[in-house]
C-alpha cells in the first residue's frame, strides 16, 4: 500500500473518536452551557463517529442532528445510536460545515468538538451564529497555543495547516469583539488526548504488523510524536458562547 490517504483512513476507521475529548468533558461543557429547553434541538457539527452526539442525545433528551462530510463516520454513528437505544433521537446528514442547510434559529445548542478548526474559529462563529435560536448556546473545542512562544517543532507541525491558531486569550478577545459572551473556557486534560491517541497508536501498530508501509504509518502517527514532544505548548480548549 503506497497511498497516504488510504493508510490514513485505514488507521482512523472505527476509532472511538477523531479528536481529543471524553464523555466526562462533554458532560462538563454541557453543564457549563446552562439551562436548555426540555427537549432541545441540538446540532453536532463535524460529529465524526459520534462520541459527543450520543452523550448529547442521552443527557439532554433532545433530538440531535449530527453532520459530517465523511459518510463512513456517520454509518458508525448510526450503528452506535441503534445499539444504545438512541436511534430515534439522532439524525445524520452529510453536509459541509461551511454551508449548513438549516433555517435561521433552528437550534437551541450547537456543538463542535475538535472540528471548528476546519473553518477557523472566527469563520465558524460567524457562519453558525444565525442558526441559533434566541437564548441558544454554542459549545466548541478549539486547538490553541498554551504559550505565546511555542517551540519551533510545534509551530512546524501546526502552522502549515492552521496558521490562524491563537492562544486562549486571543480567541476570547476575538469572540468578544465579534459580539459573543464567553460563558466559560476549559482546557482539555491530558487524559482527553490519550483517549484519542491511545486507540490510534494501537491501530497504527496493528497495521505495521500487517506489513503496511512504515514510512506512511510514521506520517499518520506524526501528530502523536509531536504531542509527546511539545504537548505543553498547545492543547484544545472548550468554549461556551452566547451571542450578545
Amino acid at each position: 500500500m503506497t497511498d497516504l490517504a488510504e493508510v490514513f483512513w485505514r488507521a482512523h476507521a472505527g476509532l472511538p473518536r477523531e479528536a481529543p475529548g471524553s464523555e466526562t468533558t462533554t458532560e462538563l461543557l454541557l453543564r457549563l452551557a446552562g439551562d436548555l429547553p426540555e427537549h432541545p434541538r441540538v446540532l453536532d457539527v463535524g460529529c465524526g463517529t459520534g462520541p459527543a452526539t450520543l452523550v448529547l442525545a442521552g443527557v439532554t433528551a433532545g433530538r440531535v442532528t449530527a453532520v459530517d462530510l465523511h459518510e463512513p463516520f456517520l454509518e458508525v454513528l448510526t450503528t452506535r445510536a441503534e445499539a444504545t437505544g438512541l436511534a430515534d433521537r439522532v439524525t445524520t446528514l452529510v453536509a459541509p460545515m461551511e454551508a449548513l442547510p438549516f433555517a435561521p434559529g433552528s437550534f437551541d445548542l450547537i456543538w463542535a468538538e475538535g472540528s471548528a478548526y476546519v473553518m477557523g474559529f472566527d469563520a465558524a462563529l460567524a457562519a453558525w451564529r444565525p442558526l441559533l435560536a434566541p437564548g441558544a448556546v454554542l459549545v466548541l473545542t478549539e486547538a490553541e497555543w498554551l504559550t505565546p512562544d511555542p517551540a519551533p517543532g510545534a509551530r512546524d507541525f501546526w502552522e502549515p495547516g492552521y496558521p490562524a491558531m491563537r492562544t486562549t486569550a486571543g480567541n476570547v478577545e476575538a469572540a468578544q469583539r465579534a459580539g459573543w459572551t464567553v460563558m466559560a473556557t476549559y482546557v482539555l486534560p491530558e487524559t482527553d488526548w490519550e483517549a484519542y491517541y491511545g486507540p490510534l497508536a494501537a491501530r497504527i501498530e496493528a497495521l505495521r504488523a500487517d506489513g503496511v508501509s512504515d514510512e506512511l504509518l510514521d506520517q499518520v502517527g506524526e501528530e502523536i510524536e509531536v504531542r509527546a514532544r511539545y504537548g505543553a505548548d498547545y492543547g484544545y480548549t472548550g468554549y461556551v458562547l452566547k451571542p450578545r
